[in-house]
């Protein structure tokens, strides 16, 4: 069969700015090639800043935050993209090969309807009309799993939970029937038990269709369920390319293994429950228009202890996280913070009280802004709350770049030049900066590849040792909450469904619905996903 996308020799630079030093050229992708054939799907894989979405957007013949592609061809279908002017590169992009971004936060206009932002390329290119793209935008929805497919694509983004928006945004790059798509970490936002059905429906797609996909990702048990061949990076080179049960089942090269032994491991003790710092009691909570999101919420977190809360997109753990911030006070209940009510609206909190309790948003993305620099990020809080300024202030900064493994090189760097994991672990080191007791860490490490990761959730762990930090950990990576959990909290549509320390939280017997999210944990084992759909099938027939 003929190859769809050929890229050959790709060497991609930038140019940094180091502080104090003139302007120099940096490699971020240094000869790489591969093959991709049609309805075959190639993953990418490899720590933080490898350059897996750089390698991804050059498919599109697009270079993001300054990069330039100063080398190699990309043949799609025996043509190279590279040379094509702009008219001839619009012509291929939102047509023949489409992007789903890491961030849908960030990628749709807050001030569009959905389904209007879905079509829009699709009726651009006239490859539909408006009525037959609204109709394929429907179908998509409904096979995506989205709620109420008819009337979804009629919600604003900020009307939908995370998960929800990242699949729209995968409706949106299939809208076309491309060629070619560029899966961008597309499952990063979604819990385990959506993401088995979003992996189903793009795998369903690719064979239908025989479209080709580039899939992104740092976690080797997805891209095992929907690959064909992996691709190992490291530093913009190849590390190792083959098959997806040879890099699986007998990798060749070292850092290729620490990938798979870090997937492989479990981690962590139970610790102690006792001596609550945050206590919620009987909290509920509701929207400006009524809706109720919360019912009837109790639990607490020891000082010094991660409770991890689980469930899938739409379960009520984000506004949990409001809740507790203040930022959706409750309609009924009661909060406590060492031992005294919390203030419930954020806006008549102290400053002290502003700083023992502090926030790690899912999306960097969104939660950064992209006109400051990360000196300016980590350094607000700091000169917020503790009056710090000039060379002080840098020390710090400097400190926390340390702390999370960035070092001073980015300092003076924008958001749009970072990495998805680090802009992720800046918004960590800024919510460090204010030195707080309890940290809510709503999907931290989302972004990141497993061995960043892992070192993200030591030091997060070494931290809470030597200050006893408290976490509240909401994620939907069983894996994470076996790693760093103490107690363990499930919920299911607003509702607490099981909770309590995780040695009893992760053991049987289980309600229907913690059984359901602990069998759709993604293993790393090929044939995984068709036997969970299978397993499914049966037990939906049974019943």
């Amino acid at each position: 069969m003929p190859e769809l996308l050929s890229v050959r020799d790709l060497k991609i630079e930038a140019t940094s700015y180091p502080p104090g030093e003139p302007p120099k050229r940096v490699t971020i992708v240094d000869g790489v090639s591969f093959d991709l054939q049609k309805g075959k799907v190639l993953g990418l894989i490899g720590e933080s800043g490898a350059g897996k979405s750089t390698i991804g957007l050059s498919a599109l013949a697009y270079g993001r935050g300054g990069a330039e592609i100063t080398g190699g061809q990309v043949l799609l279908d025996g043509t190279d993209i590279l040379p094509l002017g702009k008219s001839g590169i619009r012509r291929i992009r939102g047509a023949r090969v489409c992007y789903v971004a890491q961030s849908a936060a960030a990628a749709f206009n807050p001030a569009h309807r959905l389904g209007d932002q879905v079509i829009e390329a699709t009726v651009k290119h006239g490859l539909m009309t408006k009525e037959e793209a609204r109709k394929r935008a429907l179908y998509l929805f409904s096979v995506l799993g989205l709620p109420s497919p008819e009337t979804f694509g009629e919600r604003y983004p900020h009307q939908v939970s995370g998960g929800q928006l990242q699949r729209a945004m995968t409706a949106m790059a299939l809208c076309s029937n491309p060629e070619l798509i560029v899966f961008d970490e597309p499952t990063t936002a979604l819990d385990v038990t959506t993401q088995i059905d979003v992996l189903a429906a793009i795998k369903h797609a690719i064979e239908a269709t025989h479209t080709a996909a580039l899939y992104i990702t740092h976690d080797l048990a997805v891209v095992a369920q929907i690959s064909d061949d992996i691709m190992v990076l490291r530093h913009g080179k190849t590390v190792e390319y083959g098959s997806v049960q040879q890099i699986i089942e007998e990798p060749r090269q070292d850092y290729t293994r620490a990938l798979v032994n870090v997937r492989q491991e479990a981690r962590a003790e139970a610790a102690d429950q006792s001596s609550a710092l945050l206590k919620i009691e009987n909290i509920s909570a509701q929207y400006s228009n009524g809706f109720r999101v919360l019912h009837d919420v109790s639990l607490h977190v020891p000082k010094g202890q991660t409770l991890a809360v689980v469930g899938e997109s739409g379960s009520g753990k984000s506004t949990l996280a409001r809740v507790i911030t203040g930022l959706l006070p409750p309609s009924d209940g009661r909060i406590s913070f060492d031992g005294k009510p919390l203030t419930p609206p954020l806006k008549n909190r102290s400053r002290e009280e502003l700083r023992r309790i502090q926030l790690i948003y899912q999306m960097a993305d969104t939660a950064m802004n992209p006109r400051q620099t990360v000196r300016d990020i980590i350094g607000r809080p700091l000169t917020f709350y503790d009056g710090l300024h000039g060379a002080a202030k840098t020390a710090r900064v400097k400190e926390l770049l340390d702390q999370i493994e960035m070092g001073n090189g980015f300092i003076d760097r924008y958001p749009a030049e970072l990495s998805g994991g680090q802009k992720q672990r800046v918004a960590i080191a800024r919510a460090l900066a204010a030195k707080p007791e309890l940290i809510l860490c709503d999907e931290p490490t989302s972004a990141l590849d497993p061995l960043v990761a892992e070192g993200i959730l030591k030091l997060l762990l070494k931290l809470q040792k030597e200050a006893r930090l408290s976490y509240v950990f909401i994620t939907h990576d069983i894996a994470i909450v076996r790693a760093i959990a103490d107690s363990v909290a499930v919920m299911h549509r607003g509702k607490l469904v099981r909770f309590g320390p995780k040695s009893q939280a992760l053991s049987p017997p289980f309600d229907d619905y913690t059984d359901l999210l602990l069998k759709s944990v993604p293993e790393m084992e090929i044939g995984w996903l068709e036997r969970v759909l299978t397993t499914r099938k049966m037990e939906s027939a049974g019943n």
